[in-house]
């Protein structure tokens, strides 16, 4: 059959920095054992508050990549 497929894991990655550090840690480390990432999707974020600051953030993300034949 031809045609694409997908498959969808999801992951939460973490940062004391930022939203986008968060994310970006997340599919580093997705990259290194998963091969054709193509898409994600930001589900959640939530974090941690001390003091009146945020003190780390969590951000939960659907990864789409290519399943091969």
């Amino acid at each position: 059959m031809k045609g694409h497929f997908y498959k969808l894991i999801e992951l939460t990655g973490t940062s004391t920095t930022s939203i986008e550090d968060a994310v970006n840690k997340a599919l580093k480390r997705a990259h290194k054992t998963i091969k054709n990432l193509c898409w994600f999707q930001v589900i959640e974020t939530r974090g941690n508050i001390n003091k009146g600051k945020v003190e780390h953030w969590q951000v939960t993300l659907k990864v789409g990549f290519t399943i091969e034949d």
